[in-house]
């Protein structure tokens, strides 16, 4: 034994069976008619919504923050087609 008190026992939980059922009640509450292409779409739409009409200032800053990694670029393909 060490001064400090006896050294930390190890464990280890196996959370894999709790992330499944997770998964299972994430996807049955988004019930059978749920599209993931649709969510995505829809994503994507908002996205461009939310940074159309940009005046020269808001548009300097958004250029830089897509080049600064921040943001992604607009109509970078993030939802399927």
């Amino acid at each position: 034994m060490s001064s400090h008190g006896p050294a930390p026992a190890e464990f280890s939980v196996d959370l894999s069976a709790h992330e499944m059922l997770r998964r299972a009640h994430v996807l049955d509450a988004l019930g059978p008619d749920w599209d993931p292409g649709a969510a995505l779409r829809g994503e994507e739409e908002a996205y461009e919504l939310l940074y159309s009409g940009l005046d020269a200032e808001q548009q300097r800053m958004y250029d830089e923050l897509v080049s600064a990694g921040v943001l992604p670029p607009r109509g970078g393909g993030h939802a399927a087609s």
